[in-house]
């Protein structure tokens, strides 16, 4: 078996060797049409010097070139940084007033969201406008929102969210 396997190898060898003459032949023959010279690379000329004058002109590599402007003028705009309650997440359109308790010389009124009752007062924030809970009376929640104009700066609305009996009267 390693007889066969030597054999072979040689077989294979020698055939190589037959091969490797022909691209010997292939390249000289090559060569007889290279010139024998190379020519040498043309000088590197340097470039002129000039003075860089930019005294008082726009600096190219300020950042504030390349992003865009922002508007820095909110007027009266709300607080982003607070935290968010509840009622926030519902348009006002769909709360309801459902009633008013007073506790403690406090009055609460009751918002209905979906099938929840939330108990809210004066300083507490609903709707989706930023508003803030001015005043409670027997019939409505009266609310302070902020709302952006076309200009970009916040503008002051007052709504109202009436008692449910009252709404339905006014159908």
């Amino acid at each position: 078996m390693k007889r066969l396997l030597i054999l072979a190898s040689a077989l294979v060898l020698t055939a190589c060797a037959g091969d490797q003459e022909d691209i010997q032949g292939w390249m000289v023959e090559q060569e007889k049409g290279m010139p024998q010279t190379i020519k040498p690379l043309p000088e590197v000329k340097p470039a002129p010097v000039v003075k860089y004058e930019a005294e008082g002109a726009a600096d190219p590599f300020v950042a504030s070139r390349i992003e865009p402007e922002t508007k820095t003028s909110r007027r009266g705009g709300p607080d982003l940084d607070r935290r968010r309650e509840p009622l926030e997440s519902y348009p006002l359109e769909s709360l309801q007033l459902v009633g008013v308790i007073t506790q403690n010389k406090k009055v609460h009124a009751l918002v209905r969201a979906d099938q929840n009752l939330h108990q809210v007062r004066v300083g507490n924030y609903m709707g989706q406008n930023f508003g803030l809970v001015t005043a409670i009376s027997e019939s409505e929640v009266t609310l302070k929102e902020l709302v952006e104009d076309m200009n970009g700066d916040w503008v002051e609305r007052i709504s109202t969210l009436l008692l449910q009996e009252q709404q339905e009267a006014r159908k």
